[in-house]
């Protein structure tokens, strides 16, 4: 019986996800482990072990054709197979099945919704809405789905879309802030411009003990005013990530 024998230029490849790019006119592919390109974009997954089946630059993947490395070099200017594979996996698309795309979709905005009901409350209850609810109010608004994007930066981009429709503001933060000097109460006017609330403040002996709630939007802002104009004397401390009423809001 004769032999059967697979080219050289020729890679078998099974249970594989393809992300494809087309340069200098040429069409490249790499073949990725599923699951693994969302999380390496997302720069959650860092080993490139981990999201590549080979380190192999394709003309084909479906039927194992190598691309040829002449058409790397042109289309890339390096001959760095890994480092081709970064590109590619960086800025091209990935090809997926329509079943796979609708269950991708389905699931990142579920994702968007439980992050935004982990982030904000009702600015009336102090209580976080269900998901179910953030879910319909984004049905309302028409809000789409964008499948590259993590789940963190479309539910930031959907907040100011779902308050057109719904009471909604960002779940606060509560810090204790403490500093001293002669340019304290300055210091205690510009925090108190930025804090929602200012639930307490004590003087003891020229120095400002106060907490304060805060948009977490404005937390870096209040964490540079302290750590500047107090040349690193200050002391800023996160008492809660935010503050709501337990339990949930609804219908």
């Amino acid at each position: 019986m004769s032999k059967i024998f697979t080219p050289t230029n020729q890679i078998r490849l099974t249970n594989v996800a393809v992300v494809r790019m087309k340069k200098g006119g040429k069409r490249f592919e790499i073949a990725c482990y599923r699951n693994k390109v969302v999380s390496w974009r997302d720069g959650v997954e860092k080993d490139i072990d981990e999201v590549l089946q080979t380190h192999t630059v394709f003309a084909n993947v479906s039927k194992g054709q190598v691309a040829k490395k002449e058409d790397i070099v042109k289309a890339f200017g390096k001959d760095d197979q890994t480092e081709v594979c970064k590109e590619i996996l960086s800025k091209g698309e990935l090809q997926v099945s329509d079943k796979e795309r609708q269950s991708h979709l389905e699931a990142l905005y579920k994702d968007i919704a439980t992050t935004v009901s982990d982030k904000c409350v009702n600015p009336d209850t102090k209580r976080p809405y269900p998901v179910s609810m953030i879910e319909k109010a984004m049905k309302d608004v028409h809000f789409s789905v964008k499948p590259n994007r993590n789940a963190k930066q479309q539910a930031l981009d959907v907040i100011p879309m779902l308050k057109t429709v719904m009471p909604l503001e960002r779940a606060q933060m509560r810090l204790r802030i403490m500093f001293s000097g002669k340019e304290a109460r300055k210091l205690r006017e510009k925090i108190a411009k930025l804090a929602g609330t200012v639930e307490s403040e004590e003087w003891n002996s020229g120095e400002l003990s106060m907490i304060c709630l805060i948009d977490p939007g404005h937390y870096r802002e209040v964490d540079e005013i302290v750590r500047s104009e107090t040349k690193g004397h200050g002391h800023l401390e996160l008492l809660n990530v935010k503050e709501v009423t337990e339990g949930e809001e609804m219908l």
